[in-house]
């Protein structure tokens, strides 16, 4: 809400009609401000924004790059770094306050360093979603590939369980977070020129290109936000 200056400097019945002309012009000329769409972002240390500048993690260039698309939203970072897609699981309910019109749920990175078994996995998730749906919560849900690693049944479980979840629950699906690294002709440069030393967690040049794949996904969620 804009704040209306104080007028000073004027006394007697003249200061009153000049002072009702101002309000009834402020009245007219000042438009009610547009609703803003409160979205949580559930994750772990990518969500969070690990080993960057408060200002460059994911949330906050997200928050950017979405408000010069003229979107009217506030993105809440509920990333914690080292969560499982247990530790989502385990504070959901609390993070679905009332205020909480939309959420995307990056979670899984830890379960793969763990390799905790996509079953466990895939259950944390659909609980996840299952208390979304019952607070009327759209979701986006953003995957992980696992690496091959494991075996191929592993990686096809693991893989699998983000669109077969999303489609299950009518919730949105992005392929990976990751992705946009990960998918470049040269994938090894970009890993060595986008990623932080640790080669886990990306930079912030990394998390630009991330948000700028990811971000239309983010529109397509504001737009199932009910009026």
């Amino acid at each position: 809400m804009r704040s209306v200056p104080r007028v000073g400097g004027l006394c007697g019945y003249g200061a009153i009609r000049t002072g009702r002309n101002l309000a009834l012009t402020l009245s007219v000329s000042v438009a009610p401000a547009a609703a803003e769409v409160t979205v949580a972002a559930l994750g772990d240390s990518l969500t969070q924004g690990y080993g960057l500048p408060s200002a460059e993690g994911f949330v906050p260039q997200l928050a950017r790059w979405l408000d010069d698309q003229g979107a009217e939203v506030e993105i809440l970072n509920a990333g914690v770094s080292g969560d499982t897609t247990q530790g989502g699981l385990s504070r959901v309910d609390w993070t679905l306050t009332p205020d909480i019109d939309a959420m995307i749920v990056a979670l899984g990175g830890n379960d793969l360093l763990r390799g905790i078994d996509p079953d466990v996995a895939r259950a944390n998730l659909g609980g996840i979603l299952e208390a979304a749906a019952e607070s009327e919560v759209p979701v986006l849900l953003v995957g992980m590939s696992a690496p091959g690693n494991y075996g191929p049944e592993y990686k096809a479980d693991f893989d699998a369980m983000y669109p077969e979840l999303a489609e299950e629950y009518g919730a949105l699906h992005y392929p990976g977070f990751l992705d946009a690294l990960t998918s470049q002709e040269d994938r090894q440069g970009a890993l060595e020129m986008y990623m932080q030393p640790d080669g886990l967690h990306p930079n912030a040049e990394g998390v630009a290109l991330i948000v700028e794949a990811l971000g239309p996904k983010v529109l397509e969620l504001l737009e199932r936000v009910p009026d």
